[in-house]
């Protein structure tokens, strides 16, 4: 009879279980998405945390297990875009804050993409993010973004088109 509850109980995973196994699946590929929108490492691990709990609190909503990747992704990026709202709305009575922890020496080329990707539309420099950081496919893209993949592919365009448009213009700026 023990046998028989052990073997029952390793059989039956909980739903809880199995989310928190499909969340860890994912965490690092979550963790630098989110750090690459927030460039801050307390508040992209703050922001996964916050999609993991959304997650959890409408997870009946999701139809399709197989599609679990690219909308625990979405509710990731939707976070990240409330945090930069937030910080937006606050960055006239907040000093600004220095990084605490690891300190990380940056190139000034990638500065300067870093600068010029905070000056691009925030629905451009999503899909540029995903496609160029995290090495993420149009169609991926369109998937995690909800989008047709036409929109994803126009968006890129003009999102490439106002990065390099900003990046000419410090050229001239810096050059001459």
């Amino acid at each position: 009879m023990e046998h028989i509850i052990k073997d029952e109980m390793e059989i039956v995973a909980t739903e809880e279980d199995t989310f928190y196994e499909l969340v860890a699946e994912q965490k690092k590929k979550l963790y630098s998405i989110a750090y690459s929108y927030l460039r801050n490492e307390a508040d992209s691990l703050e922001v996964l945390q916050e999609a993991t709990c959304r997650a959890w609190i409408k997870r009946k909503s999701l139809k399709d297990s197989e599609k679990f990747a690219p909308w625990l992704t979405r509710i990731l990026i939707n976070c990240c875009n409330d945090e930069l709202k937030r910080r937006n709305r606050n960055a006239v009575t907040e000093v600004a804050r220095s990084d605490v922890g690891v300190m990380e020496m940056k190139s000034d080329r990638r500065l300067d993409m870093e600068q010029a990707l905070d000056g691009v539309k925030p629905k451009y420099r999503q899909v540029l993010i995903l496609k160029y950081y995290k090495d993420m496919t149009l169609s991926e893209i369109a998937e995690v973004l909800d989008k047709p993949e036409g929109t994803v592919k126009t968006w890129l365009n003009k999102g490439l088109k106002q990065l390099r448009d900003k990046m000419k213009r410090k050229g001239e700026l810096f050059y001459g």
